[in-house]
């Protein structure tokens, strides 16, 4: 059979698509179909080989072997822009926006041809897209003054402009309040009914089974299994990404805790980054023995807020961050280190790991107290102890200790990450974002990491996303909007409306002080 002869029913085909990286066999024999008019999602453990496969697809990564039939003949897609002129979109789940520019300047820069040479009919039609899908744009405001939310509004928008025919979108509900994944999910449900065949890429298997009409299971860079999400529990889901023998689901006891032990207190930090946002009048407390979480979408204060704690910005008032025993404001990131304070970056291939650097290398990085450093001189031994216990303890997927943290995917990445932060048992642990991009499985353990660590004793200070993710593990929790804190509850008295709709900005500045 010709590639021309294939079913045209489906608009996209692959057949045994295969990338084969040094030491990784990220796609091995996947075949693939994709109808006009549905919403597919593509489900598997952190480097399953879900994003290599979409990037083959967007034309950023090149199969060894395989084909893909796009509306029933073969193609070969070597660039975004050949993806693009064929009616493929992708929305990365690192936005590509500059900030300086306006939301029509940067949709400009990512259109082909003379597509942009007419701002004044470019700007209409972002006005008409957008409305269209109710996610109204101002083509001439700045980026920087957006939402993340509208954010991802630009680089969808971006893709509709251009008569799009598949949307791929990557975690593109990580960044959103539950408000706004509402109004994504009507407007994917909006342009599926119009027949754009969209792909999701997400860990969330609440969402996928409300949105999803099939799904498409990886493991290890093969295809294992399928089903329509609707007529499955998210257990059985995460039980075809995991197998069997990985728990899925896991509830935890809530703890009062002890003594205050990392205390903030009438914070007010301006930035420097003229994107930035000012710290003003935080109050809270973290105790010794609990799981503080504070909720937020990225861009409100959370980024000022880790700084001045792990001890990038210095505070003005020493004592406006501090531990019973010792003012940490002051001080700089290693002596906080000292005096107990281990922390989790939000950015993790470059602020949490250095990406040339080999991971018993990064383990040393911040594991240096642990002994396995003397007088200066290394102690090779114990260092490679340190970092095959962490790779070992948290099922860190590389070659060996000498892989370099750039080599990992990102969801083993942070695994290292947060058990070498863990395994060092801080008295207190500040920790953004931390099962970011990481599947279920590792979600559960780095969850009970956390947990186990609290019932030792140790403060925790969560900040994260994922209001799911702080219903199940805080024990109190609040949210970030605009650098102010809203209330501060357990999570008894609160429920994921209220705590969304402080995270966006609905709430008394006067209670929460």
């Amino acid at each position: 059979m010709t590639a021309d002869e294939h079913n045209t029913e489906f608009r996209l085909v692959l057949e045994g698509i295969t990338k084969q990286y040094p030491g990784c066999l990220a796609n091995d024999q996947v075949s693939l179909k994709i109808k006009p008019g549905a919403i597919y999602a593509l489900l598997g453990e952190n480097g399953a080989g879900k994003s290599t496969l979409m990037k083959i697809i967007y034309g950023v990564v090149k199969p060894d072997s395989g084909r893909l039939i796009w509306e029933g003949k073969e193609t070969s897609i070597t660039a975004p822009v050949q993806a693009r002129q064929l009616g493929i979109g992708m929305v990365f789940q690192h936005f590509s926006l500059f900030e300086t520019l306006t939301v029509l300047e940067n949709i400009a820069l990512g259109m082909d041809g003379d597509s942009s040479a007419d701002l004044a009919a470019l700007a209409n039609k972002i006005t008409e897209v957008s409305a269209r899908y109710g996610m109204a744009l101002e083509p001439h405001r700045p980026v920087h003054t957006l939402s993340t939310g509208e954010r991802q509004r630009v680089e969808i928008v971006r893709c509709l402009i251009q008569d799009i025919k598949l949307l791929i979108l990557d975690e593109p509900t990580s960044v959103l309040t539950p408000q706004e994944v509402d109004t994504l999910f009507a407007t994917l449900h909006q342009l599926a009914a119009e027949g754009t065949s969209i792909m999701f890429i997400s860990h969330k298997l609440k969402e996928v089974k409300a949105l999803c009409d099939y799904a498409t299971v990886l493991r290890m860079g093969r295809v294992t299994g399928g089903c329509r999400p609707k007529e499955e529990s998210t257990t059985s889901m995460a039980k075809m990404m995991v197998g069997d023998d990985t728990p899925v689901t896991h509830e935890y006891e809530k703890a009062s805790g002890g003594v205050d032990f990392l205390i903030v207190d009438n914070l007010n930090q301006p930035t420097s980054d003229p994107f930035g946002v000012t710290l003003k009048n935080i109050n809270f407390s973290v105790k010794a023995g609990e799981i503080l979480g504070i909720a937020g979408v990225a861009g409100n204060g959370q980024s000022e807020l880790l700084s001045a704690l792990s001890g990038e910005d210095l505070t003005e008032v020493a004592s406006a961050i501090r531990f019973p025993h010792v003012d940490l404001g002051a001080i700089t990131p290693c002596k906080r280190r000292e005096e107990g304070l281990a922390f989790v970056p939000e950015d993790r291939l470059g602020r949490g790991a250095v990406p040339d650097m080999s991971l018993w290398e990064n383990g040393l990085l911040t594991g240096f107290l642990e002994g396995l450093v003397n007088k200066g001189v290394l102690n090779q031994g114990k260092i490679h102890d340190f970092a095959n216990r962490i790779i070992d303890g948290y099922n860190v997927k590389c070659g060996d200790l000498n892989a370099t943290a750039k080599s990992l995917s990102g969801g083993n990445l942070q695994k290292f990450i947060i058990g070498r932060e863990i395994m060092q048992n801080p008295d207190c642990l500040v920790a953004a974002h931390p099962t970011w991009g990481v599947d279920i499985g590792a979600a559960i353990c780095i969850h009970k990491e956390l947990i186990q660590l609290r019932d030792q004793g140790s403060a925790i200070l969560v900040i994260s996303e994922d209001i799911d993710e702080l219903f199940a593990i805080s024990d109190r929790m609040g949210a970030l909007f605009d650098g102010q804190l809203s209330p501060i509850r357990t999570p008894a008295d609160t429920s994921i409306e209220e705590v969304g709709s402080w995270m966006a900005g609905i709430f008394d500045t006067t209670e929460a002080a």
